[in-house]
């Protein structure tokens, strides 16, 4: 099943990302991102806590020791859904290959569904939305949709040592509370795989 999972008020989204700590920390400290940062590199958003546990390790690989959690525009999150393209190609959502290669080079923003993870990061049967971003979609995403940022770092290791201590009912009363994200079925359409 593919659906968008978050957490999310009525005018923002709140999605996921893991930086080394002299982007990361900064970015928590100034809520926008210092001049290291690299703009002219593709940036994946997330919007699942666990995908997030599960690709940076609980914050403990290196490079991706601090983990922010960012709370964007809903209409950045919705323009660059409306901008993309999926990473890969699908038979019957584009007309050939040619034509996602094409629709790959022009799009600001990509789409991929990975396997939802639950506390232990074993693979769930849903899907879960990477969203990558470049060019214009980064600039946007950096300058103008970014209304908070928190750095959630002490609660990826306290949610992982629950979890190593085998408390998973505590460990999951910590977690992010992410629901279905309301998408007008035209949009989700074009994002299938």
């Amino acid at each position: 099943m593919y659906r968008v999972r978050a957490r999310h008020t009525a005018s923002t989204i709140t999605v996921y990302q893991a930086y080394r700590p002299e982007i990361g920390l900064p970015t928590a400290r100034e809520g926008r991102f210092p001049a290291a940062w690299k703009r002219d590199r593709m940036t994946w958003i997330k919007p699942s806590f666990l995908w997030m546990m599960y690709r940076c390790g609980w914050g403990t690989k290196e490079g991706q020791e601090t983990v922010l959690a960012l709370e964007i525009s809903r209409d950045g999150f919705e323009w660059a859904l409306r901008n993309s393209c999926l990473s890969h190609y699908v038979s019957g959502l584009h007309e050939d290959r040619a034509d996602w290669k094409r629709r790959l080079g022009r799009a600001p923003a990509r789409i991929q569904w990975d396997p939802e993870r639950d506390l232990r990061l074993q693979a769930l049967p849903y899907r879960s939305l990477q969203l990558g971003l470049s060019g214009e979609a980064a600039a946007r995403y950096a300058d103008e949709w970014i209304v908070g940022v928190e750095d959630v770092t002490p609660l990826a290791a306290e949610v992982h040592g629950l979890v190593r201590a085998g408390e998973l009912d505590r460990a999951r009363g910590l977690l992010p509370e992410e629901r279905p994200y309301p998408l007008d079925e035209d949009v989700l359409a074009r994002l299938r795989s």
